[in-house]
């Protein structure tokens, strides 16, 4: 991976936890000082604190992602301390859907008029899930290359062994 592709995935990490930590604050913000800038008729207090947990989701993820990057500058990606990161992404995408579902249920008593929202969301959330197997899918193939890897190296030991 160049330095220009790490450094540019780097920025919009660093971009997108910035607007992360931003939207945390200003619900937080809302929640404390009790101020409803809205009066809308969706339960706005619930709604904040589902966005900060999804915000966490997103930050957890970010972090995780940071760190592959770091292993994969450093060549050390094949390796198993990887899959921890990994796993932790995948849990993020999961939670990610959870909350989203929890919105969804939230939302869906005001949609009665037009259920189509709903279950527009309902696709969302499991669009969600299809990004959590496809990160699997990848996880699976790190497996592979990570036994290959190593395979790879028990066969040059053996190799100058012989040599």
């Amino acid at each position: 991976m160049g330095k220009l592709t790490v450094g540019a995935l780097r920025a919009v990490l660093v971009v997108v936890l910035a607007g992360t930590v931003f939207v945390q604050a200003g619900m937080m913000w809302a929640l404390v000082s009790g101020n409803d800038p809205e009066d809308g008729s969706l339960p706005l207090t619930p709604l904040r604190v589902i966005t900060i947990l999804g915000m966490v989701t997103v930050q957890v993820a970010l972090v995780c992602v940071w760190r592959l990057v770091t292993m994969v500058r450093r060549g050390t990606v094949f390796s198993h301390t990887a899959f921890r990161y990994v796993d932790i992404v995948i849990g993020a995408i999961v939670a990610a859907a959870l909350v989203w579902f929890t919105v969804t249920a939230i939302n869906a008593p005001g949609q009665r008029d037009d259920p189509g929202v709903t279950v527009i969301m309902g696709g969302v959330g499991v669009a969600i899930l299809g990004v959590a197997l496809m990160v699997l899918v990848l996880r699976m193939l790190l497996a592979q290359a990570v036994a290959r890897d190593a395979e790879a190296s028990k066969m040059q030991a053996e190799l100058d062994e012989v040599i």
